[in-house]
């Protein structure tokens, strides 16, 4: 730390060349004057000092150096804020304006100069360790490079599934020419491998026990089509490449195991909130596509909803397609249970759910899932009321459920019905069998008149209708008739006209041999 008293007033300074005044050391000495120094003990003193000027706040180095030098003058700062605080806490008056950077700038340019005893080949590597040692004290304790190592752990699980899916499958397809009915019995990769592993050869299949890797029914269902299979033989090389790669495809499993195990708690101390409400897998997934948890807070639930379906959203806009209702937010365990037609409003809630509870993870200072926990609950109460309001529609009224009535025997129908007693059997009514039987006999009578009846005007109507066709058809004829008789006339007089004029055409030629053999004989005369 050191200070230099100018030995000029500052309201000169914007009229000199201070690039001139500081081009060389002797000018540079007559423009300032060192008027103390203080230096730090060790390299951990001076990280400490430098990191809380970056901060704004000075150290408490610093301010003994102030208060023991700078009382009642006025001191030049580089940073406006650090001049408010020495201000206020110390209460030393401050200037910052461009005269006093372009000072500080010409002492750094001469400051081997200034100040005796230090060299340039001094000055170089110490500034270059210090900042050295600033850069990894920032790396180390700031807060957007934690969620790095959730962003690394994601993509390698993520890699990890696909190669051991591959792995998984190239052993299914090599030892399915061998014993190819195991695929059907075994369908999960991992026992798969196990059995593979343990089996060798199908004839041994037999011997083994599987007990502790497969069921008893499945087991036994092994050992039969081990008997009868269909697969070609292999030698004692192919079986051991076989197993060789049994173990890689156990050993990723192992380790992804492992991995997911971290991820986990690595997101339940750095996003509590955001894993109680999605889960780990989908809200790693989240942080690692919006590049870090402070920038996957700065964003509105709306980008958090559509976040991993970029591709389908311009899609969409440049064909002018309905939008994507969610992307990497639909592997969520809430979205899942709700229905196809409640899929969309119950990710558009968790999205702005979501939205809060990272902002907490990132920016708040307490440390449970709380929050998540309560956004969730609140989200499953809302995916209830949903499903339940479309089971209520489909089973009673828009408005509400039907009233069921009990039934009461006593009660009489109609709007203004009265409880009464039962009627009891009338065995008068037996004598009346047969005007039952004659007013019976009277209905069946009075429907086949009605038929009749029936019949009858469907025939007049018809009638009626030939009639009408008929007289039509007359009409017809006698226009058809009148025409000719109009149009002969007409064509007789065309006859004629052409008549004429052939006869005209005849004569025409005739009469020119004529006038021609008349000039002929005049002129032989």
């Amino acid at each position: 730390m050191s200070l230099y008293r100018p030995l000029s007033y500052l309201y000169q300074w914007p009229a000199l060349d201070l690039g001139n005044v500081f081009s060389s050391p002797e000018s540079a000495r007559k423009m300032v004057k060192l008027k103390a120094f203080d230096k730090f003990d060790n390299t951990s003193d001076a990280l400490e000092a430098v990191a809380k000027l970056v901060e704004g706040t000075p150290s408490k180095g610093l301010r003994k150096f102030l208060k023991a030098n700078c009382k009642g003058e006025t001191l030049a700062v580089a940073d406006s804020k650090l001049g408010n605080i020495i201000k206020e806490k110390l209460t030393i008056d401050c200037v910052h304006n461009n005269a006093v950077m372009e000072l500080l700038r010409g002492v750094r340019s001469q400051l081997s100069e200034l100040i005796t005893g230090l060299g340039e080949q001094d000055l170089a590597p110490m500034s270059l360790g210090l900042s050295h040692s600033l850069a990894r004290y920032k790396l180390k304790f700031s807060s957007d490079k934690v969620d790095t190592m959730i962003i690394q752990a994601i993509g390698l699980l993520d890699d990890l599934d696909k190669e051991l899916n591959t792995y998984a499958m190239r052993v299914r397809e090599w030892y399915g020419w061998h014993f190819p009915e195991l695929a059907k019995i075994i369908s999960d990769n991992i026992l798969y491998a196990k059995s593979v592993k343990l089996m060798g050869n199908r004839i041994n299949a037999a011997k083994l026990d599987f007990s502790e890797i497969l069921a008893d029914e499945v087991e036994a269902e092994l050992k039969e089509a081990s008997v009868i299979s269909m697969g070609t033989e292999v030698s004692d090389l192919d079986l051991i490449h076989i197993r060789e790669l049994c173990d890689q495809v156990l050993s990723l499993a192992e380790y992804r195991a492992q991995l997911y195990d971290y991820l986990k708690s690595r997101m339940n101390t750095i996003a509590p909130n955001l894993t109680a409400l999605v889960g780990e897998l989908v809200g790693a997934r989240l942080i690692s596509h919006g590049g870090s948890l402070l920038n996957l807070a700065k964003q509105p639930g709306s980008t958090v909803q559509i976040l991993g379906a970029e591709k389908a959203l311009f899609r969409a806009l440049k064909t002018k397609h309905n939008t994507p209702k969610y992307g990497l937010i639909f592997h969520a365990s809430v979205v899942g249970q709700a229905g196809g037609k409640n899929k969309p409003r119950i990710a558009r809630s968790l999205a702005a759910k979501a939205a809060l509870s990272i902002r907490c993870d990132a920016l708040g200072d307490a440390g449970d899932n709380s929050m998540g926990v309560e956004n969730r609950l609140k989200l499953e109460a809302r995916l209830r009321s949903l499903e339940g309001k479309d089971l209520g529609r489909l089973a009673g009224s828009a408005k509400g459920k039907p009233k069921i009535e009990v039934y009461n025997k006593d009660k009489k129908m109609g709007s203004g019905g009265l409880i009464a007693p039962a009627e009891t059997y009338n065995t008068a009514a037996d004598s009346l069998l047969v005007q039952t039987t004659v007013s019976a006999e009277n209905g069946v009578k009075e429907k086949k008149d009605k038929k009749k009846k029936k019949k009858a005007e469907a025939e007049e109507e018809e009638e009626a209708k030939a009639e009408e066709s008929s007289k039509k058809k007359k009409k017809k004829k006698a226009k058809t008739e009148v025409e000719p008789e109009v149009v002969e006339p007409a064509k007789k007089e065309k006859k004629k006209k052409k008549r004429k004029h052939e006869e005209e055409e005849t004569e025409e030629p005739a009469k020119k041999k004529e006038k021609k053999e008349k000039k002929k004989k005049k002129s032989e005369a």
